[in-house]
């Protein structure tokens, strides 16, 4: 098992157990519990492939069910020992994300052969699975929270995207492209690292619209 498919099952394992977590913050039975962790853990993958064109990962080897099956059932029983759960939650979020990111672009490179459209599946797989689980958990959306989380996405892909059309040997490039994820992500949550918002202005007073 190569570099890059450790990240699969890897990524897949993380994100559905941030969707176990948040159906035990949702008090969810057993179900709701497998549920929320196959939709999270596979969401991001499988809208990749459709966009990519490409068979859905998980249709075609049903291990990455079993994994979400099975991280589900093992949160079910050790959730209540967890204290602090969402944050727990959000910290696997970002392992997840910066895997994720990572499997996201090598996937679009071999499928295009083109860095815009490696950048784009690095993010979209590393973050709508998260997406769909916050919103079926009715949580406020990881897109909402103030810190980066899609620009950590996108750095994981570009790093790993730029080292790859370097030659660098892919699970070095893998390696270094999730570790600069994850340090983004985790910045932002333990220094709540963020880059400019839109802040809205006071409209014009009406004397000066005639």
């Amino acid at each position: 098992m190569d570099l890059i498919q450790l990240l699969d099952y890897a990524g897949v394992a993380v994100f559905a157990a941030t969707g176990a977590l948040a159906a035990s913050r949702k008090e969810l039975d057993l179900i709701g519990f497998v549920f929320l962790a196959g939709v999270t853990g596979t969401g991001g993958g499988t809208l990749r492939d459709l966009v990519l064109g490409v068979p859905v990962f998980w249709v075609e080897n049903h291990i990455y069910i079993i994994v979400c099956a099975a991280v589900a059932v093992l949160v079910f029983f050790a959730a209540p020992l967890v204290e602090y759960r969402y944050r727990l939650l959000l910290w696997l979020d970002a392992a997840g994300l910066a895997a994720y990111s990572v499997l996201g672009a090598a996937k679009g490179l071999e499928a295009s052969g083109s860095a815009i459209v490696a950048l784009v599946t690095g993010m979209l797989t590393a973050t709508f699975g998260g997406v769909l689980r916050d919103v079926l958990a009715g949580e406020p959306s990881v897109l909402l929270r103030p810190e980066v989380y899609v620009t950590a996405a996108l750095v994981g892909a570009g790093v790993f995207t730029v080292a790859d059309l370097a030659g660098v040997e892919g699970a070095v490039a893998a390696l270094i492209a999730v570790t600069a994820a994850f340090l983004v992500r985790g910045g932002a949550l333990g220094f709540g690292w963020t880059i400019p918002r839109y802040r809205s202005r006071p409209g014009r007073p009406p004397e000066e619209l005639e």
